[in-house]
């Protein structure tokens, strides 16, 4: 396994504990959904799981990474256990067919035969149809997983034949950790785990000179927005606008102006609050002293609102104009 059963446990405690009480009182399903956001661990805990199906000798329902079956789990070469992942955009009939050949076959290997579906919302019609019927009628000891990042896009119908482990997004101080032992500073880590919670795309975020960036001029615009509209109209248009020129990055850009106001408003309910800027606190406790909560609501509700423009195609320009605007109707000044 690539994490340890400690790690498991931390990631995914709830699905942890689901799984051993499904061992522990031989209650195997035939067919199971983990379903959960890419980064919350669904891999790593179908290997466990996997392996603990398998294992000569678990111990307290963990398997004992020792037996000839672990180590081949491990290697990626039990017999039993057929991997399918999408070829192009999706699973297709032809393999499902080889699938299901294979599980009907008599092999050298006795025990469990466990198949794996990767992003298995990637199923066609015609592959979705062929695994039904084998969900319908397994033959022998059986035992399917299909991990998806996109629940709704599986049939119903495969999903009421199969038994639904939710798998809860990774909590946010074991990112932070992770960030922090990939040496990524504590002010940076705790701005990108508020973009996502998937480790691999945290890191690429928190090494990316064009993101390092984009959050100087969020910050930049917050200061200038404390001190007048004139300031803040020249951040939007030396700085802001030539930066994000794409659709996309203006969208990041707004979500980091919102998330700095979201820390103004924590910070004004606990002076201690976990924030997405760490590193502009002392600043974001003076805004807090000096705005009302139906002040920020405002504040915010313009940002959403201009979030909302951008989506139908509105001036960039004449958007950030307006929003420069409603930011400051009203602010107090410092």
């Amino acid at each position: 396994m690539a994490k340890n059963v400690e790690e498991l446990f931390t990631l995914q405690p709830v699905v942890m504990k689901q799984l051993q009480t499904i061992f522990d009182k031989n209650r195997l399903a035939h067919a199971y959904i983990f379903d959960g956001e890419k980064g919350t661990g669904k891999v790593d805990i179908m290997q466990f799981f996997v392996k603990l199906m398998l294992c000569e000798q678990p111990n307290q329902n963990v398997p004992c990474e020792t037996c000839r079956n672990c180590r081949r789990v491990d290697s990626g070469n039990h017999p039993n256990i057929h991997q399918i992942y999408p070829e192009g955009q999706f699973i297709k009939i032809d393999q499902i067919r080889e699938l299901i050949a294979e599980m009907k076959m008599m092999g050298v290997e006795e025990g469990r035969k466990i198949y794996v579906l990767h992003h298995a919302d990637r199923l066609n019609i015609a592959s979705a149809n062929m695994i039904l019927k084998f969900l319908e009628e397994p033959d022998g000891e059986v035992t399917a997983i299909l991990l998806t990042e996109q629940m709704q896009s599986i049939l119903p119908t495969i999903r009421s034949r199969c038994q639904h482990i939710k798998f809860q997004k990774m909590p946010r101080h074991i990112l932070l950790k992770h960030l922090q032992d990939n040496n990524i500073s504590y002010s940076m880590a705790s701005t990108v785990s508020m973009m996502t919670n998937e480790l691999e795309t945290a890191m690429i975020l928190a090494n990316d000179e064009q993101f390092a960036h984009a959050r100087k001029t969020v910050l930049k615009l917050i200061e200038a927005i404390r001190q007048n509209v004139h300031e803040a109209m020249l951040v939007v248009h030396e700085e802001w606008l030539p930066l994000f020129k794409e659709k996309g990055e203006m969208e990041q850009a707004l979500d980091l102006l919102l998330f700095a106001y979201r820390d103004i408003v924590s910070i004004k309910a606990n002076p201690e609050a976990a924030c997405t800027y760490p590193d502009m606190l002392q600043t974001f406790k003076e805004a807090a002293l000096h705005s009302t909560y139906e002040r920020l609501s405002s504040q915010m509700e313009s940002i959403l609102q201009a979030r909302s423009s951008l989506q139908r195609n509105m001036n960039r320009t004449l958007m950030m104009e307006q929003l420069m605007l409603n930011l400051q109707e009203g602010y107090t000044f410092v």
